[in-house]
């Protein structure tokens, strides 16, 4: 039976992050992944100013695209676009960006264990015991689950979530006339569905094409989905990826932990509930899990995460119910100079939503939208 101090589960930004935290402290780390580095992760990829803040210049961003050029639609109708003239998004694809982060955790000490299934988790006083599919078992003085909201880790620590959503997507290779155009360039589409959004997202010789929508509305969402291609001009090109997941984020009263079972990223349920914006917050609560973990102060965690990551969770999804309900609204404040500054700035992690929702403005906004 092998013993560490801290055992992750789940190989994505948010175990790997809490791999590299708790290793350079010089606790034993290990992570059990049950894919294989490099693998595909349905994602958008796209990287903004928090996300690259939280990398603290542990790995050389792999960018396939620097996005400076934003386009946006209502329903494929009144386009306006907008050009910063210097990078807002990082687009990476997820197999290069995750394996990147691999390395670093590996590097600062930490054990990676690919092919491998976590089958149940015990607890007693002592510690935690990992059970796997091979029958194997494993010790630890702490777990940490990254390993997704439908994880084994999720249900053990009982995570409740009140928002899921549908993201569909697609991978599309493009060359010559349709990659120059997309360049440096990205487009978001404000959906049919209320409260959903579309984007093409430009990765070198690949467009990466999705739409997202609340569960429940599966036909519509894949409509949604194959109409916006159609408009686009991109309907004759064979996908390399097609595929979709559910994106959950937690309820308010959700636990973020059991015991010696913390539990970071999507399988805490913390995303960005009006954007669904998960990677800034896998990265920055992996590490706050990885350091507590290290330190023995698991309640620090969750003080950390109820300070640093819950109110921008709560101000998104003030913003999702007055998006949902008014979408054109919000369309025609990001055409104006202040939206789209304000945009730009939440792009580049200059500004967060809840600071944003402190401004007189914008508080009256709201109010009058929800009237």
């Amino acid at each position: 039976m092998t013993a560490c101090d801290v055992a992750v589960v789940g190989a994505g930004p948010a175990g790997l992050s809490a791999a590299y935290a708790a290793a350079r402290t010089g606790a034993r780390t290990i992570v059990l992944e049950r894919a294989e580095h490099p693998r595909y992760k349905t994602c958008g990829g796209g990287l903004i100013g928090t996300s690259l803040a939280a990398l603290d210049g542990r790995i050389e961003v792999p960018a396939d695209d620097r996005v400076h050029n934003v386009t946006f639609t209502h329903d494929g109708r009144r386009e306006f676009s907008r050009d910063h003239g210097s990078p807002l998004v990082l687009m990476v694809r997820r197999p290069e960006f995750d394996d990147r982060l691999r390395r670093a955790a590996a590097d600062a000490g930490a054990e990676i264990r690919e092919r491998v299934a976590v089958r149940a988790i015990d607890q007693d006083t002592t510690g935690v015991r990992i059970r796997l599919a091979d029958g194997t078992e494993l010790t630890a003085g702490v777990v940490i689950g990254a390993d997704g909201s439908s994880g084994i880790t999720a249900r053990h620590v009982g995570v409740e979530y009140d928002q899921v959503d549908l993201g569909l997507e697609v991978e599309l290779p493009v060359a010559g006339p349709i990659r120059e155009h997309w360049q440096g360039r990205l487009l978001l589409d404000w959906g049919p569905i209320p409260g959903s959004y579309a984007w093409v997202f430009p990765k070198g010789d690949v467009l990466t094409v999705g739409v997202i929508a609340e569960r429940g509305q599966g036909e519509a969402t894949r409509r949604y989905l194959r109409d916006f291609v159609d408009r686009l001009g991109l309907a004759g090109i064979e996908p390399i990826h097609d595929s979709g997941h559910l994106t959950r984020c937690r309820s308010e009263s959700s636990p973020l932990r059991r015991d010696r079972v913390l539990v970071a990223g999507d399988a805490a349920g913390l995303l960005e509930p009006w954007t669904r914006e998960g990677i800034s917050f896998a990265l920055r609560s992996g590490a706050l899990a990885g350091a507590a973990a290290a330190s023995g102060d698991l309640d620090g965690y969750v003080t950390a995460v109820h300070r640093e990551l819950v109110p921008p969770m709560a101000a998104g999804r003030r913003l999702l119910g007055a998006f949902t309900r008014h979408p054109g609204v919000f369309h025609a404040v990001v055409a104006t100079r202040p939206g789209w500054r304000m945009f730009a700035r939440f792009c580049q992690g200059e500004a967060s939503f809840q600071r944003t929702l402190t401004r007189m403005p914008v508080r009256a906004a709201l109010a009058l939208l929800r009237s």
